[in-house]
């Protein structure tokens, strides 16, 4: 029998679970895997790194093999999904997908180690996202000394991408920076949101119960509006608020199999380009694949000829 402290008090399944003692299980999470020197498939390089001591950020950044030794590159900026509350900057799945990525986008990546809900309700990840961008601008004028970044960052080619949670994450700090400027007054060149966690509170069905729902009640359970915070729901206030998204050239994606945010994503695409925002605006639809394919099916044909076209997106 389970003792009294070890009473479960909340559980989303199959991704988490809470206990009375305060002790939290993460049920959907690949293992952490340490960085690479020099990884045998890609040639990509992999460092970890803090960015802020107090609240504690860190990040994995990725180097890929260069042709010269002060070869620049574009900086993307990368955040994780996992609903907020699972996955890591440090897990094997998304160790494989950055490899491949800024192997084909020749891209020097800082994938972000943002905090989790329940330890950290958002808006925390939000908080360390904004401070994660900020960080990584500074290097533009030398402020911090990331060598990677310092030495093969090209700053004019700043990039920002995410999926699923970390697509949502990507896009509240895009708003932001059209609204608050970065150090150097650098701008977003590039963003890529990939299969984005969007919702509201749309009256379908049992809409209100879909993990979708469920989850961000979970990680924002003192969001204001509720579901209908311009967090998760990007056009709570109409869609002209899409028109100040701080960057130049956006790729939505969506996967044909994913029941829950598919109709979401598009839906995004559609308000963005109804907004009146004057940046560049694609949508990518993958037939037969389901939510995050690329992150948990990696090995597959369709996984890695994704890769490749987001890559080619970045490099264009």
């Amino acid at each position: 029998m389970r003792s009294p402290s070890k009473e479960v008090i909340q559980e989303i399944l199959p991704f988490i679970r809470v206990y009375k003692d305060g002790s939290v299980e993460r049920l959907a999470k690949s293992p952490f895997v340490p960085p690479s020197e020099e990884d045998p498939e890609t040639g990509v390089s992999s460092k970890d790194i803090t960015i802020s001591q107090n609240p504690l950020i860190s990040a994995r950044l990725f180097l890929p093999k260069l042709t010269q030794p002060n070869q620049k590159l574009p900086v993307l900026v990368y955040f994780h999904g996992g609903g907020f509350s699972f996955e890591s900057a440090f897990s094997s799945d998304h160790q494989r997908y950055l490899n491949s990525l800024v192997s084909h986008a020749q891209v020097v990546a800082v994938s972000v180690e943002y905090r989790l809900a329940p330890e950290h309700h958002l808006p925390a990840a939000y908080e360390d996202g904004w401070a994660a961008l900020q960080w990584v601008a500074s290097h533009a004028n030398a402020i911090h000394e990331e060598p990677w970044l310092v030495n093969h960052g090209n700053f004019e080619k700043l990039y920002i991408s995410g999926d699923s949670a970390g697509a949502n994450l990507a896009h509240n700090i895009i708003m932001k920076a059209g609204v608050e400027v970065l150090p150097g007054g650098l701008k977003i060149s590039k963003a890529v949101l990939t299969h984005p966690y969007f919702w509201n509170s749309k009256p379908v069905g049992e809409h209100d119960k879909a993990i979708p729902h469920v989850m961000w009640n979970f990680v924002y359970p003192t969001a204001p509006g509720g579901i209908n915070n311009s967090m998760i729901n990007p056009i709570v206030h109409g869609v002209q608020s899409l028109r100040g998204l701080g960057c130049s050239n956006m790729l939505v994606t969506v996967a044909e199999c994913d029941e829950l945010l598919r109709e979401e994503g598009v839906w995004y695409f559609h308000s963005v380009k109804e907004s009146g925002w004057k940046g560049e605006l694609e949508l990518i639809e993958v037939e037969g694949v389901g939510h995050a394919f690329q992150i948990v099916n990696g090995e597959t044909e369709e996984a890695k000829n994704f890769i490749k076209s987001l890559a080619l997106f970045l490099k264009n």
